[in-house]
């Protein structure tokens, strides 16, 4: 695998190791490229606190730290520090603020809520309404119309239980946009390997019917991850399942 740009810290709550050891392993693991993208934080009006996200005060600790082992390993493999976040339009701007003097290389969407957590619900949970597929396609051709973002990280993540028919006409749509922007759709080596219900079949019969093509991502939580060469190999071969071209780096991340 040349570059991974999913790679979290145990920062968002829910991911082990330290950074360094994300570093190492995906040196030991052949990689070229490593891209830091754990959950960006949102700075809500209200109090509420994440836990399932950097918090805002650690954003300066994620920055030094990747920055030192940018330097240090400089010669070994090439590191970029991002994001991944949500399109969630009424907490765009506080989030910006907070990054504004931060030296920000990327960012890629995992749209897990369509709202702020604290009264949205969870994509990856069971979804019934046709207008939460809508909401969440159109978050994310949102997202991506407003340049903020080099791909969408498991854009299969909603788990829609409403009728094929509906799924395909709104998952068409997007897989029919991203190929337009030439935005590659993301396998998701942590669904994958974690029994969820993603990459999903359904989802990527539409891709193939359309033409995308994919990343593969590993959705590191913890350093094995990034020299797990089995879960690198079933990812190439479910792209072949469906014909997948493969982006093997982003322009302007190789």
């Amino acid at each position: 695998m040349f570059a991974n740009y999913h790679t979290h810290t145990y920062r968002c709550g829910h991911a082990q190791g330290e950074d360094r050891e994300f570093v190492e392993h995906a040196i030991e693991g052949g990689i070229k490229v490593l891209g830091f993208s754990d959950h960006c934080p949102w700075v809500f009006d209200n109090g509420y606190v994440s836990h399932i996200r950097m918090k805002p005060s650690e954003v300066e600790g994620y920055f030094r730290s990747l920055t030192d082992l940018k330097k240090e390993y400089s010669d070994d493999i090439k590191i970029y520090i991002g994001f991944e976040t949500e399109y969630i339009p009424q907490l765009i701007e506080a989030q910006d603020r907070l990054l504004a003097e931060y030296p920000v290389d990327y960012m890629i969407m995992g749209q897990h809520f369509n709202d702020p957590e604290y009264e949205g619900d969870y994509m990856g949970a069971p979804v019934f309404k046709e207008k939460d597929l809508i909401q969440y396609v159109d978050r994310i051709i949102e997202g991506m119309e407003s340049g903020r973002f080099r791909y969408i990280a498991h854009p299969d993540l909603i788990r829609y239980m409403g009728s094929d028919d509906e799924y395909e006409l709104h998952m068409t749509r997007l897989c029919e946009y991203l190929k337009s922007k030439s935005i590659p759709v993301e396998i998701n080596l942590l669904g994958m390997a974690g029994g969820r219900h993603y990459p999903s079949d359904r989802f990527f019969r539409i891709v193939q019917k359309i033409g995308n093509k994919a990343i593969i991502g590993c959705d590191a939580h913890i350093p094995k991850s990034l020299c797990d060469s089995a879960a690198i190999k079933a990812g190439r071969e479910f792209a072949d399942i469906y014909s997948l071209e493969i982006v093997e780096s982003l322009k302007g991340l190789e």
